[in-house]
């Protein structure tokens, strides 16, 4: 496959670009966990709109409660152990889903630029690791706003060299428009749509933003109008599909048969930028897909790597760590999972399926046992084990097409054909629900009416220190402790 000698210099400025505005945004910073983490809250309405993408009720109840992440509330109330658990299906979730990325990435690469999918993505994971790693959430915010206007306007000036171009001829699909669903799969389309919906307002990347904001009424509003442009911005791919659709591919200069399989046409938005449209026009339709991809990267990394340093290291292992020693874990954790996302993407192949399969349990679990954590008094560690256990065994028994998981439950109207059609992530979910709440209500009725010994209670949630479930002992707003403290009480020790 021949270079495209000009695209590479392009797409090589633009990465420049992207790494002197992300190490400039921190520069200047002082680089203590806080502002690596939340960028000092110092977040205003135009960095927080355009870097987040929807809560009126989840956003104004964390970010007044000014946890770090959002894993934060979810320690407070079950523990720290049981929220470290729960931190396994976001890291894996955040893994594939930034492997996923990284290889859609590479595949466009591969059209536009004659490059090996692999060159590109090592190279796009390099640089996001360096500016996150040197300026935290500041160099993500402030990059992220760039990658935005990249987006727009590289979008933008495709859609109308693509749309004129004499290939197209809408009269080809001008018959295709209607659409039907079969009255089977409505329960499919229910399960999605929910898991949608509650999946996404479980995870860090986006809550990052969130409480960064300056305040409550930032935050909200930011989320709100950040959801608008979303929407907006689905329309020019929509757009570029649709030209896709409409076009004959005989008479462009695109290798293979006319005809495109469904293989194909997981590569249409480049394949439009590189056949339907000029050189420059494409180099720049590339430079706003490699700025989507990166804008994703940098927040996933970021994400896990605030999660681990917090929640896992300091909560869990490390509760007098210093804010350097803090600051480093979070830089390493950086490098190791922008690492891992970038290996995983170069080497395995069923990387969505995975992708597919966490980010279930992030709505079948995680989004429960966050809205009871947040609004259920008298929610415990016992009643989220269960919810965990039983949530989690009903969706894998459930089965995974993608990843070739037979259905060990087949939930009614199961179809040899279609699989489940039975809305059964959202059963799953709800059983989690009802499982987290009603033990949770019997513990507490058994431990506070004095039904059963305390002797009993094995995670102290109703024990002397202890009422409400609170980090196994241990307050989830730890003193941190500074340089000076610790040379304070090394000296201490040496003169004694």
């Amino acid at each position: 496959m021949v270079v495209n000698i000009p695209g590479v210099i392009g797409i090589v400025v633009f990465y420049i670009i992207i790494v002197v505005i992300g190490i400039w945004a921190g520069k200047n910073k002082k680089g203590d966990t806080n502002d690596l983490l939340v960028a000092g809250r110092s977040l205003g309405m135009f960095v927080a709109t355009l870097t987040t993408a929807a809560a009126l009720i989840y956003v104004p109840k964390v970010r007044k409660a000014e946890y770090t992440t959002i894993f934060d509330p979810i320690q407070e109330k079950y523990g720290n152990r049981t929220g470290g658990l729960l931190f396994i299906p976001e890291l894996l979730g955040d893994l594939f889903w930034e492997a996923a990325i990284f290889n859609a990435l590479g595949a466009t690469v591969s059209i536009i630029l004659g490059l090996e999918m692999s060159i590109a993505i090592i190279v796009s994971a390099v640089i996001v690791i360096v500016y996150t790693f040197f300026g935290g959430l500041y160099s993500v915010a402030y990059t992220d706003v760039i990658q935005m206007f990249f987006i727009i306007i590289g979008l933008v000036i495709a859609l109308p060299f693509a749309w004129t171009n004499p290939a197209v001829n809408f009269s080809r699909i001008s018959n295709t428009w209607p659409g039907e669903m079969d009255s089977n799969q409505i329960g499919i389309y229910i399960d999605t749509c929910l898991l949608t919906l509650g999946g996404c307002l479980t995870w860090q990347a986006f809550y990052q933003r969130i409480l960064a904001c300056k305040s409550v009424t930032v935050a909200r509003n930011s989320a709100l109008l950040g959801a608008v442009i979303s929407a907006l911005m689905a329309i020019p791919p929509a757009a570029i599909g649709v030209i896709g659709a409409a076009t004959d591919w005989n008479m462009t200069s695109y290798p293979q048969n006319s005809t495109l399989s469904y293989e194909d046409w997981a590569f249409i938005l480049p394949m439009v930028m590189e056949y339907l449209c000029p050189l420059t026009v494409s180099i720049i339709g590339f430079g706003a897909i490699s700025a989507a991809v990166m804008s994703s990267a940098d927040s996933i990394v970021l994400a896990t790597g605030s999660v681990f340093s917090r929640n896992i290291y300091q909560n869990c292992f490390r509760p007098q760590a210093s804010d350097r020693e803090l600051t480093w874990v979070l830089r390493f954790s950086i490098v190791v999972v922008g690492t891992l996302g970038a290996v995983i993407a170069i080497s395995a192949n069923s990387i969505y399926g995975l992708y597919i399969l966490c980010a279930d349990a992030m709505y079948v679990v995680q989004f429960p046992v966050l809205t009871c954590a947040l609004w259920v008094p008298f929610a415990n560690t016992y009643g989220a084990i269960s919810g965990l256990v039983v949530g989690t065994t009903l969706r894998v028994l459930g089965g995974e097409p993608v990843l070739s998981f037979p259905a060990i439950i087949k939930y009614p109207g199961y179809n040899d054909t279609l699989g489940q059609i039975f809305p059964f992530k959202t059963f799953a979910m709800l059983s989690c629900t009802f499982s987290l709440l009603s033990i949770s209500y019997l513990t507490e009725y058994l431990f506070t009416k004095r039904k059963l010994s305390k002797k009993f209670d094995i995670f102290n949630c109703y024990g002397p220190q202890s009422s409400q479930c609170k980090n196994d002992g241990n307050d989830i707003s730890m003193t941190v402790k500074t340089e000076d403290d610790v040379k304070n009480e090394t000296d201490k020790f040496l003169n004694n």
